[in-house]
């Protein structure tokens, strides 16, 4: 999950390429790419659309989305207008959620921190802690049924391992395709080609994790 191109990203965990560099000033990124991950998560647990955040800020919803995905950095005025709206201040969105001093982050059972991805038919909702300080990712995740990641296979960095907690995933890697029915669990290279869907008539639910190469 390095800075590889979103639709190549690891399916669940589709975060905002901002907060993925290594750098030094890897500090400053983490916080200005956890923006748009707080603005989509915040979003979301209102109930708004893109289009109507943007009539309540008065903030195009294109550029909300493009906020949301990591590929803007809002300006302080566009900032403003949107913790406005959405009745936070701006220290909400600029400061870390953990204390950098923590040594661990534990997520309680009614937590809901949902993950951002491109990918249709699929909810996330994060078990880990922050990305730029942990090189594992993990997430709940639902999966309608027909949701797929796609025709094209992904490839990227990394690992994924997926533990079905109920219903079905259909994954083909390298050409190879595995059933994972409830209580199974498949563990595989993101840099071998890779889809998934959702066969089934019912939601498919998961514990869907993914490791960084360092």
């Amino acid at each position: 999950m390095s800075q590889v191109p979103r639709t190549q990203g690891p399916p669940c965990l589709d975060v905002s390429p901002a907060i993925r560099g290594e750098a030094p000033a890897g500090e400053l990124e983490r916080i200005v790419g956890s923006i748009g991950l707080k603005v989509f998560s915040l979003r979301k647990r209102m109930g708004l659309s893109l289009q109507q955040l943007g009539e309540r800020s008065d903030v195009s919803a294109a550029a909300i989305h493009k906020i949301e995905q990591g590929g803007m950095v809002p300006t302080i005025t566009t900032l403003l207008k949107i913790a406005s709206a959405l009745g936070r201040p701006v220290s909400y969105f600029v400061e870390e959620d953990v204390g950098q001093d923590d040594v661990a982050v534990l997520s309680e059972v009614d937590e809901v921190r949902p993950v951002y991805t491109s990918h249709k038919g699929i909810t996330l909702n994060s078990i880990s802690g922050p990305y730029g300080r942990y090189l594992l990712a993990g997430a709940r995740a639902t999966v309608v049924p027909g949701a797929t990641s796609g025709r094209k296979p992904m490839q990227h960095p990394g690992e994924e391992l997926v533990h079905v907690t109920g219903g079905v995933l259909e994954f083909t890697v390298t050409g190879q395709s595995y059933r994972v029915e409830a209580g199974n669990t498949l563990h595989f290279r993101g840099d071998q080609p890779h889809t998934w869907r959702n066969p089934g008539a019912t939601d498919a639910t998961a514990i869907w994790m993914a490791l960084r190469p360092q």
